[in-house]
């Protein structure tokens, strides 16, 4: 069915019906979340922190919500607004967000924190104002606007796509019917509690309506879910066959020192991995392969053969063959010592931290010292 049909069947009547049945269901099933006001709250006049808002929806892009939970705790704890985020070196919010993935987003997190406190500290309340902020594009500025600002906008994560796919039977590749999805939202959304909506349509696509045995009799918008009537939920988002993820070779190198330090060094600010720290590293990259023997070692030393990781990334798996030496000590230019107290606490995207445990099982477990 074309978007125009579809919204001239909700606008006006089903359209008002779904929402306050959605929000009503929202008011008793609603998750509870570390950044969010229940609606309990918000029904009372509290209003959500924009900053807590912001720090969230840059998380939870591209990782799932419990992941997501005990690293949000950590970042309001150490840095509760985002003057104090702002005023944070780089480097410790790096090794905050390490294991977090998709490091680009931290970096876009720290720009966007120093940008927002030289304004004075206070978020844009519109979508197009939150656009021109490093790291906010339409998704994350439609969520804040709705969400922290309470303005109707359309939110839509994949959570959202999902049930509106199956509401409407879109028969259309997920891939080619965002524009579509997106019509279908925008005709839903409400003028009251838009924020609510916004949540409960994640919720009930977290809960209720997941990917797999989505639980329809509990659904409180089923009556108006033709997947539901044809029966074949579970049919929708129409997905295109994924192809392969190209396969990548590599070796890492761990040094150890006398104390047990082991030798680090940063990566570039751009690109893979941007900005994180890593062990020595062949030359692999998304597109080739690096060198795989002792012989491309950072150093002389009696390297040995540690085992083999392998990672996957958004669009390519990666093996690398892992090496160990204890060596006297001495620092290659550009490279620096991270003692056995410290290591945990550095900034190490989980590629290498599966690196340094084939090779020092426990390495990156160990408490910092206090």
């Amino acid at each position: 069915m074309a978007p125009n049909d579809q919204t001239r069947k909700l606008a006006p009547g089903n359209n008002g019906d779904i929402a306050a049945r959605l929000l009503g269901w929202y008011d008793v099933h609603h998750r509870e979340l570390p950044w969010r006001i229940t609606p309990r709250d918000h029904a009372r006049g509290v209003r959500p922190d924009p900053y807590r808002i912001w720090l969230s929806e840059v998380m939870l892009q591209q990782t799932t919500v419990e992941a997501v939970k005990s690293y949000f705790r950590a970042f309001v704890e150490k840095w509760p607004d985002v003057k104090a985020l702002a005023a944070a070196p780089t480097e410790d919010v790096m090794k905050a967000w390490a294991g977090l993935g998709y490091y680009s987003r931290a970096r876009n997190l720290k720009a966007c924190a120093d940008l927002v406190a030289k304004r004075g500290g206070k978020f844009p309340d519109t979508e197009a104002g939150l656009r021109e902020l490093p790291g906010i594009g339409a998704y994350t500025s439609a969520a804040i606007t709705a969400i922290a600002f309470d303005r109707p906008a359309a939110v839509v994560d994949g959570n959202v796509e999902r049930v509106i796919s199956r509401l409407f039977s879109i028969a259309t590749p997920l891939s080619e019917a965002k524009a579509e999805i997106r019509a279908y939202v925008e005709a839903m959304v409400p003028s009251a509690r838009p924020g609510d909506f916004a949540q409960a349509m994640m919720d009930l696509g977290a809960t209720i309506c997941t990917p797999r045995r989505p639980r329809c009799m509990l659904c409180p918008v089923r009556e108006d879910c033709s997947a539901v009537v044809s029966g074949d939920p579970e049919r929708f988002p129409v997905r295109l066959p994924k192809g392969d993820k190209p396969q990548r070779r590599g070796a890492a190198f761990v040094a150890v020192r006398g104390d047990g330090a082991i030798l680090l060094r940063k990566r570039e600010d751009k690109g893979l991995l941007g900005g994180m720290t890593e062990v020595p590293t062949t030359g692999w990259t998304a597109r080739i392969d690096g060198a795989t023997t002792e012989s491309a070692a950072p150093f002389p030393a009696d390297w040995r053969r540690a085992g083999r990781i392998s990672h996957v990334f958004t669009h390519f798996a990666l093996d690398l063959d892992v090496f160990l030496a204890h060596t006297d000590g001495a620092t290659p230019p550009g490279h620096f010592w991270s003692l056995p107290s410290d290591i945990a606490g550095e900034a190490l995207p989980t590629v290498m931290k599966k690196a340094i445990e084939a090779a020092i099982p426990g390495a990156t477990k160990k408490q910092r010292s206090h």
